[in-house]
């Protein structure tokens, strides 16, 4: 049986945070995950996504 690693735990989270800050469905996001099996037999995401934060201009 696998499960999900931290990494790939995170990447969700990750996913999810994006999805909101933009407003956009999560969905594709998800099914562009590519996984591998790493040596705890865990499922790893070896494409997490990038979430970018736009600078404050207030100063």
């Amino acid at each position: 049986m696998l499960k999900l690693s931290d990494e790939a735990l995170g990447a969700v989270m990750m996913a999810l945070q994006k999805s909101l800050m933009e407003q956009s469905d999560i969905v594709p996001v998800l099914k562009g995950f590519n996984f591998k099996v790493n040596e705890e037999d865990e499922l790893y995401v070896m494409n997490p996504p990038m979430v970018k934060l736009k600078a404050n201009d207030n100063g």
